[in-house]
């Protein structure tokens, strides 16, 4: 529809979507050179300048799940049925994040505000969503994960003394400031954290793989993808918690991953390029965020340049994060395995696993394997403390920045003035937190917490794409695969939550 202004004020094109939010401004969508100022998109300029959101997930996936909860299950049950799990939980996800991002690309929002054009969303499912991402993942499992391998990498010393586990906290203390002072740079702090996390996964993958060749038998490597292409139940005597965990955390998380999905607006994809970002505090000039999103006429011209920023968003998701993903937790997979099959070694448990492999490779290889397993364990871990926690800021300053005009004034438009405050005290929290609980424990809360978002997201992603414009809008196919995200996630979390609360699973394998 369209709405006039005052006398002498030109008419201007708005589009609907939902309640309770003001109508998109009608405009078209950019072309993607345009964007990435290039003259035309070649795989350099792919490589160079379009993929990059997927790496900050990525950098997120590859963490928690990989590092700790897919090497502790399959160590302890084994590849069969396991496998299963982490291959059908990476392809669902994989789908899902492609419908979040559907609607990041065609309107320009993030989805914490689209949440609030779902009926009653801007009272219920908006808060609901920040609600339920910080229940996830404010405990900070990673944070102390990844101060426990520093310790160890700093000392030499397993942290399995009082006084050593304090100090691996606060080590872990400060590697949050220092993701702090990461954001404080680079014209985008999105970029400046794809750039980062490139450094840090192609770290993590190349140095995995040579030393898998190196050290892992080819049985193992046959066994792990046998593993993974089975089709199977999960093994006998499974725990609830650790298959939950497994579930939702091995690609990013599972009903959450909206969360992590923001930096496609700030990258510029789509008619996230006609929005804004947020900029960094040193090196970056802060234009204007608009409080609403933007979307595009159905024309031949628009549908043409949809589908080409749908395959640039299908090569982002399903080459780097997807690949990336099963790669990470393949690799990591058939190590931990390995190195628990070895003479005297005995499997990880939630306690041992954030410096197993380092534990074992130092008494059966050399003190340089050693060296470097507890090197990428932090990397691992510290590039998803990196995710989490500037998306935990991001969601709640992208919610207050759409949706109240006296926040935009009190910040005289600059998201900045209240994100650096609200980083910092995000530190504070979560520091008290991380000395509460071992790290793994902590992250087993988070994974199956992540499950309880499929019970309601998808739902309110079927309601938003089904109304995008005409080239944009969802096909029969979104759905099916939206159901089988809620039937399958939704399952490990009910499963989960039985067990709290009966002492007993709901389904035993």
């Amino acid at each position: 529809m369209s709405s006039a202004g005052d006398a002498g004020r030109v008419a201007v094109e708005t589009y609907q979507i939902g309640t309770n939010r003001p109508p998109l401004v009608v405009t078209d969508l950019p072309e993607p050179e345009e964007v990435f100022k290039v003259p035309r998109i070649g795989p350099k300029e792919a490589i160079t300048k379009v993929i990059g959101p997927s790496l900050i997930a990525l950098g997120l996936s590859i963490g928690s799940g990989e590092w700790l909860l897919g090497p502790l299950g399959v160590a302890q049950y084994g590849f069969i049925g396991l496998g299963w799990v982490i291959l059908l939980s990476a392809i669902l996800q994989t789908f899902y994040n492609v419908e979040i991002t559907r609607y990041i690309m065609a309107t320009g929002e993030v989805p914490v505000l689209g949440w609030a054009r779902v009926p009653l969303g801007l009272f219920l499912w908006m808060p609901l969503g920040l609600l339920m991402v910080y229940f996830a993942n404010i405990w900070g499992g990673w944070a102390a994960g990844a101060g426990e391998g520093l310790y160890v990498l700093l000392t030499g010393n397993l942290v399995d003394e009082p006084g050593e586990r304090t100090a691996a906290r606060w080590l872990a203390v400060g590697l949050m400031v220092l993701v702090l002072v990461i954001t404080l740079f680079g014209q985008k702090i999105a970029r400046t954290l794809e750039l980062v996390n490139w450094v840090i996964v192609g770290f993590i993958l190349v140095t995995l793989l040579l030393v898998d060749l190196f050290i892992v038998p080819a049985s193992k490597w046959w066994e792990g993808l046998r593993g993974f292409l089975t089709p199977a139940l999960p093994p006998s005597g499974v725990d609830a918690t650790l298959l939950g965990g497994l579930a939702g955390y091995t690609a990013l998380a599972s009903g959450l991953n909206w969360y992590n999905m923001n930096y496609y607006r700030d990258h510029g994809y789509g008619m996230g390029a006609r929005v804004g970002f947020i900029a960094g505090l040193v090196g970056g000039r802060q234009e204007e965020v608009m409080p609403s999103g933007v979307t595009f006429p159905d024309t031949p011209e628009n549908a043409r340049r949809w589908k080409r920023w749908f395959r640039l968003l299908l090569l982002d998701q399903w080459v780097v994060f997807f690949g990336g993903a099963i790669l990470g937790m393949y690799l990591t997979t058939i190590l931990v395995s390995h190195l628990a099959s070895l003479p005297g070694e005995e499997p990880p448990t939630r306690a041992t696993m954030p410096t197993y492999a380092a534990d074992v490779l130092s008494r059966h290889y050399s003190s340089g394997l050693y060296a470097w397993a507890l090197l990428v364990g932090f990397f691992i871990l510290f590039s998803t403390q990196l995710g989490v926690f500037e998306s935990l800021v991001r969601n709640v300053v992208d919610a207050l920045h759409g949706t109240s005009p006296g926040f935009r004034r009190l910040i005289a438009g600059d998201p900045r003035r209240f994100y650096y405050p609200f980083m910092a005290l995000l530190v504070v929290v979560i520091s008290f937190l991380i000395f509460q609980a071992l790290p793994t424990g902590l992250i087993l809360i988070s994974a199956n917490m992540s499950n309880l978002g499929v019970l309601v997201f998808p739902f309110l992603l079927m309601y938003l794409n089904s109304k995008l414009p005409g080239p944009a809008r969802m096909r029969w196919w979104s759905y099916v695969v939206l159901i089988l995200n809620t039937i399958f996630f939704g399952f490990f979390f009910l499963n989960f939550l039985w067990q709290r609360i009966t002492g007993t699973a709901l389904v035993s394998f």
